[in-house]
């Protein structure tokens, strides 16, 4: 998604969250700022329906759950609080059914345009990589075919780029995939 507008005023958590269930559109919030997001592309679009409609199908009867747009993540490091609506989510701790927001994903899915990418591999990054129960973070570039992806190891983070349609990518100790080709269907690439 990208920002469309931001708030001047500090806005509590609290306000914030109340805010949401009434706001026509979405917003994401950074330390008491409210940002406006705006709307993305069809191809954007199509490529986090593949995603979250691939795990979908594998995850059907079992603990964990791939979630769209719709559901916040939580960030709090220190005195760092941010709410964040990843395109894809993978939650195998699921904070309730009529919970609006999750705080410990296994996985998160960000798809990069043009107007996200700074943001995307920049401040969120850096924030998602902070949640201790996060495993990977897949940013999806929608202006070609490549993923990068952050996994954890140990107390570290190292990336693997992918770009071929066969490679696969694995996730929570290999029992979820994604093949290139799948994320990539019907979009041109």
């Amino acid at each position: 998604m990208t920002t469309a507008a931001s708030y001047t005023a500090f806005v509590s958590p609290e306000d914030y969250l109340a805010g949401e269930v009434a706001a026509e559109c979405r917003h994401e919030y950074l330390n008491g700022m409210v940002y406006a997001m705006a709307g993305g592309t069809q191809r954007h679009s199509a490529i986090s329906v593949n995603i979250l409609a691939t795990l979908h199908a594998q995850m059907r009867g079992r603990p964990c759950r791939p979630y769209g747009s719709d559901m916040l993540v939580r960030v709090e490091h220190g005195g760092d609080l941010r709410f964040y609506y990843p395109d894809v989510s993978i939650i195998c701790r699921p904070a309730g059914p009529e919970s609006r927001v999750q705080t410990q994903p296994a996985v998160i899915f960000e798809v990069l345009s043009e107007s996200t990418a700074r943001t995307d591999t920049g401040e969120k990054r850096m924030a998602y990589l902070t949640i201790g129960t996060l495993e990977a973070y897949v940013l999806v570039d929608s202006t070609q075919r490549a993923i990068t992806v952050w996994r954890r190891q140990g107390e570290t983070w190292a990336h693997e780029v992918f770009a071929q349609p066969a490679d696969r990518l694995t996730f929570i100790n290999d029992e979820y995939q994604l093949l290139i080709s799948e994320i990539y269907e019907s979009t041109g690439f």
